[in-house]
């Protein structure tokens, strides 16, 4: 059966697709897409039809990057095996990658997600703290191991989040939660991760870590307040946890001005975890962590991992430190990224549906609102513009608690050209609403 996205052939690859995965695996939009191939930034449809991918950011430096590919190829014509042997792909790649951190996190740890990195990561805490309890924020994703789907708010109501975890909050500057003072934010949400280490020391578990992706993007892009963050991690440290910066989303230059998220907030982790991008699609992610804590975690745990970290996963991440140097992409990010975000605070000042406008580097939230002076959610446009955006050929989603923001995360050679296509693009949606 050739491919097509005549109705009758989608409709039965939904079928077929309910049949096999069942109905709660997730598609996007309601006409959903049927992908055939990939190229740089745009994806291709099975009738040939282009869409601007502005969404994905698993291929990091652009759909099947050729010299990603030319890597991958090269080493499965060569090697491939698990990580139980010696191989200098997974030395060469890891003292490089290592390189690119703040000089105390110098050891490294591989496996294939970034569920898998996030279970390294609150195992080692554990281990290390003597502690149980975690903290997270309300609405965050960080994976779906049995451990992780429990601080994964976004998806796990609290009655099932166990006796160990404890959400906040994520420090927000335009949601402020009721009864906050007006003035000193940073100080009003360090008192929540308190509160959060207090329960869980009267409780006996004490705290492990507080972990947290460091853009807050599930949570909508918000802008932190400044001095927030150190804030929270001196209190978390002074109880006996750790800081776990989960960089899956905002890692590898996508903020533009620094290579790693948490450099955009001034504190050093003690753990930083890794994923979706750092094989470009290829299934490789990693925590990178304090010397002293790999070596504890390891004297009384022998971690490995068939496939993380073996020889043909190091070449394709190795590749894509290669581009992200050689093309330039950490600084495109950052450029480009301005041109952006300049373009949606132009457009919401002729939008008034646009409450709020926010972003760093190459990831940006436009908040949606049927009100301006009571911030009401404009949830059910948002799905409105995500949909129409489709349908003119530009990809984006929506995140945030009321699922009113749009998320617009588009792989690192996203380039000005691309950028007023975007543009211009939503302003047509929301001109037609």
């Amino acid at each position: 059966m050739n491919d097509t996205n005549e109705p009758g052939k989608v409709n039965e690859l939904l079928e077929r697709r309910q049949r096999l995965l069942g109905s709660g695996s997730p598609l996007f939009y309601d006409n959903p897409l049927h992908l055939v191939r990939g190229e740089g930034v745009w994806l291709y449809d099975a009738d040939g039809r282009r869409y601007l991918d502005a969404y994905n950011n698993v291929p990091h430096v652009g759909h099947c990057h050729p010299r990603v590919v030319d890597a991958l190829c090269q080493q499965a014509r060569t090697l491939n095996t698990h990580t139980r042997y010696l191989h200098r792909n997974i030395l060469d790649y890891g003292e490089r990658l290592t390189a690119t951190f703040d000089d105390s996190l110098s050891m490294l740890m591989l496996a294939c997600t970034g569920s898998e990195a996030n279970e390294i990561a609150i195992r080692m805490a554990r281990r290390c703290s003597g502690n149980m309890g975690i903290i997270a924020t309300n609405f965050a994703y960080h994976g779906n191991t049995t451990t992780v789907a429990t601080i994964s708010s976004v998806f796990t109501p609290a009655k099932e989040r166990g006796p160990y975890v404890r959400t906040i909050p994520a420090p927000d500057s335009y949601r402020v939660p009721a009864g906050f003072p007006a003035g000193d934010l940073a100080a009003a949400y360090a008192k929540t991760v308190q509160a959060a280490i207090d329960s869980l020391e009267a409780d006996g578990v004490g705290v492990a870590a507080m972990l947290v992706d460091t853009i807050y993007s599930s949570e909508g892009l918000p802008d932190v307040p400044a001095g927030y963050v150190a804030d929270a991690v001196r209190r978390v440290r002074a109880a006996g946890g750790f800081f776990i910066a989960d960089e899956v989303q905002p890692g590898f230059g996508r903020m533009g001005d620094h290579m790693w998220g948490y450099q955009h907030h001034g504190v050093v982790p003690d753990i930083v975890t890794l994923g979706k991008p750092m094989g470009n699609g290829h299934p490789i992610s990693g925590v990178v962590a304090r010397r002293e804590l790999v070596t504890e975690f390891g004297e009384s745990t022998m971690y490995f991992n068939t496939f993380g970290g073996n020889p043909v996963s190091c070449a394709a991440a190795a590749a894509v430190l290669d581009v992200l140097e050689d093309e330039q992409l950490v600084e495109n990010a950052r450029v480009v990224g301005d041109y952006v975000l300049a373009g949606l605070r132009s457009l919401q000042k002729r939008h008034d549906i646009i409450g709020d406008v926010r972003g760093r580097g190459l990831f940006f939230a436009t908040e949606l609102v049927t009100d301006r002076a009571t911030q009401a959610p404009a949830t059910a446009v948002a799905k409105r513009i995500v949909n129409a955006m489709r349908d003119k050929g530009v990809l984006i989603s929506k995140i945030g608690v009321h699922d009113n923001v749009l998320k617009m995360r588009p792989p690192m050679p996203f380039s000005r050209e691309h950028a007023e296509l975007l543009l211009g693009t939503l302003d047509e949606c929301l001109t037609e609403l």
